[in-house]
């Protein structure tokens, strides 16, 4: 059931992207259209691996640049490019290079909330902001912990192992669960803003 809705998500968020990439070529100065277009990317990127993620992250903050050097203000681009550092900033080991990216989530979440003040969401994240930094050491640490007793890396006897492996097991989902949340959150962002372009008025009966 899970994999049926990944793979829902996924084909969603690629006709998204498509959509705005079309859309682009008519109009490039579309600041919804291009905020769409980070989102959309910013979804898919949860289903590649590191790399390839990182290399969409990189796009959808470059789409969302343009967004907001048309309009600075516009505040649900300004929160997809919080996520988009966020999301960076945990795919990034270095935890001082990580650091940079998280600062940049911050201020692009305050903007949004003064943007926005009254938006539970933006409020929500700029709250989460602060922890990312300790959340990245947590999840990088313990996942190198993890590595260190892996079967034939020579770490200690094997409760040890379960036990280390159990508190990494913790801290990862911690971590995809707020990766998690804020990824859901920017889908639903995507998700109406899609649909308030595509569909069509109700008929009137």
């Amino acid at each position: 059931m899970d994999m049926q809705a990944d793979f829902d998500r996924l084909l969603f968020f690629e006709h998204a992207r498509r959509t705005a990439e079309v859309t682009y070529t008519k109009n490039p100065l579309d600041t919804e259209n291009l905020t769409r277009w980070g989102g959309a990317l910013l979804e898919l990127s949860t289903f590649q691996n590191v790399q390839e993620s990182k290399s969409m992250i990189k796009e959808a903050i470059s789409k969302l640049d343009e967004a907001l050097s048309i309009d600075p203000k516009k505040h649900d681009a300004l929160w997809c490019m919080g996520n988009a550092q966020t999301s960076y900033g945990f795919l990034t080991p270095d935890k001082d290079e990580a650091k940079g990216y998280f600062d940049s989530a911050y201020t692009f979440f305050k903007q949004a909330v003064d943007e926005d003040p009254e938006n539970e969401l933006y409020r929500k994240s700029f709250e989460v902001a602060t922890k990312a930094p300790e959340l990245h050491a947590e999840v990088h640490k313990q996942s190198f912990s993890q590595q260190a007793v892996a079967p034939g890396a020579g770490g200690g006897p094997s409760t040890s192992s379960s036990v280390k492996g159990a508190k990494a097991q913790k801290s990862s989902d911690l971590k995809y669960d707020i990766f998690g949340w804020v990824i859901l959150a920017v889908g639903i962002v995507v998700w109406v803003g899609f649909a308030k372009s595509n569909v069509p008025p109700p008929s009137q009966r």
